[in-house]
C-alpha cells in the first residue's frame, strides 16, 4: 500500500500544470549550460558539472544577478535561443506542464550581437518545434531588465513593437528592484506603449524590496499580474487591495531561499498569504540554477506548507486562470486537473481544501 507522502507525490506527478514565472536562461538545465559553456569557453562559466553546480551557490541577489548574466551572456547565435527555449519545452513537458509563459530578455541577446529578427525567428521555430516534439505550448513574456534603465528599456520595447514572436503575450520588467525608482518613468512609458499594442502587463514586484515597488507595477504599470510579490506582507492595506482585486502573484518559494529573500522554507509567507485570501500560483523562477523544479515547488507546498491535494489542485487551476490562454484552451486543462483529483484515491476519504 502507497504511504500518503508517496501518494501526494504522485498526485502531483500526475497533475496538470501551467508555468507562469520561469526565465528562458535561468531555466536552462545543468547539461545544456554545460553545452554552450563549452561552445564559447571565454567566459567565466565553468565547463565542467560540480563547477557549475558551486557556481549556483548564491551569496545574495546581487551575486545571483551577476552568475545570471554570466550565464546569458553565453546566449549569442539564434542556435542557442533555440536550444535554450526547446530543453525548457522538453524539462517541462516531463513535468505535466501543458502550457508555459516563458519570459525573454531579448535585450541581452542583442547585446550579444543578435539581431533582433533573427532573435524572432528562433523563439517562433523553438515554440512549434516544441508544441510538434513534446506537446507543451509556449508562449513569452519580453521583459525589461531594470539595470540597464533607459536603454534597456528601449531595445526592449523596440523589439516587442517592431519584431514580436507569434506568440508574445506579454510584457515585463526584472531585474534588481533597487535599480528601479530613477527609471520610474521611462518604465511607465514602456508600459503604456505595449498595453496600448494588447501586450499584458505582468512585471516582478515586491521579490527584493518592500510593498512601495508592489504598489508601483499595480498603479504605475498596470499589473495585471505580479512576479513574486511576497512583500505584500508587510503592508496591510495592499493586502486588502490584492485580496479585493485578486491580481494573481506569481510565487516561487525556492528561489526566494536561494537568492536571500527569506531565511529559509519555513518562513516563507505563502502560508500566510493563503491565510489572507490571495491569489497564488506556484512557480519555478530559475529552477536548474535553484535546484527545483515546478513539481518540486508543489511537493514544497505539500511537505513545508502542509497543502493537501485539493489545495494543490487549487494552485494548479489559478495558474490556468491567471494565463493568457482562452477559453478553450483554459477549459480542457481544468478537466484535466479535475479528473487527476477524481483518480486519486485519497480524496475519497478526504475532505479536501484549497488555498
Amino acid at each position: 500500500m502507497l504511504t500518503d507522502t508517496t501518494s501526494t507525490e504522485a498526485f502531483i506527478d500526475a497533475l496538470p500544470k501551467v508555468e507562469l514565472h520561469v526565465h528562458l536562461v535561468g531555466s536552462a538545465s545543468v547539461p545544456t549550460v554545460l553545452e554552450l559553456a563549452h561552445r564559447h569557453p571565454d567566459g567565466p562559466v565553468p565547463v565542467e558539472e560540480r563547477e557549475l553546480r558551486a557556481f549556483y551557490e548564491f551569496r545574495d541577489f546581487p551575486h545571483f544577478a551577476e552568475v545570471y548574466e554570466s550565464v546569458s551572456a553565453l546566449v549569442r547565435t539564434p542556435e542557442d535561443v533555440s536550444t535554450l527555449v526547446l530543453g525548457t519545452a522538453r524539462d517541462l513537458a516531463a513535468q505535466n506542464v501543458r502550457y508555459v509563459e516563458l519570459t525573454v530578455t531579448p535585450y541581452t541577446h542583442q547585446r550579444a550581437g543578435m539581431p533582433m529578427p533573427a532573435i524572432t525567428e528562433a523563439l517562433d521555430l523553438a515554440a512549434r518545434d516544441a508544441r510538434a516534439r513534446h506537446g507543451i505550448r509556449v508562449a513569452y513574456v519580453f521583459d525589461i531588465p531594470a539595470e540597464f534603465g533607459a536603454e534597456g528599456t528601449r531595445g526592449t520595447l523596440d523589439h516587442a513593437l517592431a519584431h514580436p514572436p507569434e506568440a508574445l503575450v506579454g510584457f515585463g520588467l526584472a531585474g534588481i528592484e533597487q535599480c528601479r525608482p530613477p527609471h520610474r518613468d521611462t518604465f511607465r512609458d514602456a508600459f503604456a506603449a505595449a498595453r496600448a499594442a494588447g501586450l499584458r502587463s505582468l512585471p516582478h514586484g515586491g521579490e527584493m524590496t518592500g510593498p512601495e515597488t508592489i504598489w508601483e507595477v499595480i498603479e504605475g504599470l498596470g499589473a495585471e499580474r505580479i512576479g513574486h510579490g511576497i512583500s505584500c506582507v508587510d503592508d496591510p492595506r495592499l493586502i486588502a487591495h490584492l485580496r479585493e482585486t485578486q491580481i494573481p502573484l506569481e510565487v516561487c518559494p525556492t528561489s526566494n531561499v536561494c537568492t536571500g529573500q527569506v531565511p529559509d522554507l519555513a518562513a516563507h509567507p505563502l502560508p500566510r498569504m493563503l491565510e489572507e485570501g490571495l491569489f497564488l500560483t506556484l512557480n519555478s523562477d530559475d529552477p536548474p540554477m535553484f535546484d527545483t523544479t515546478l513539481t518540486g515547488e508543489y511537493r514544497v507546498a505539500a511537505e513545508v506548507f502542509g497543502l493537501d491535494r485539493a489545495a494543490l489542485a487549487a494552485l494548479a487551476r489559478n495558474a490556468v486562470t491567471a494565463s493568457s490562454l482562452d477559453a478553450p484552451d483554459r477549459q480542457a486543462i481544468f478537466d484535466e486537473i479535475d479528473t487527476a483529483l477524481i483518480a486519486d484515491p485519497a480524496q475519497e476519504n478526504s475532505p479536501g481544501g484549497s488555498p
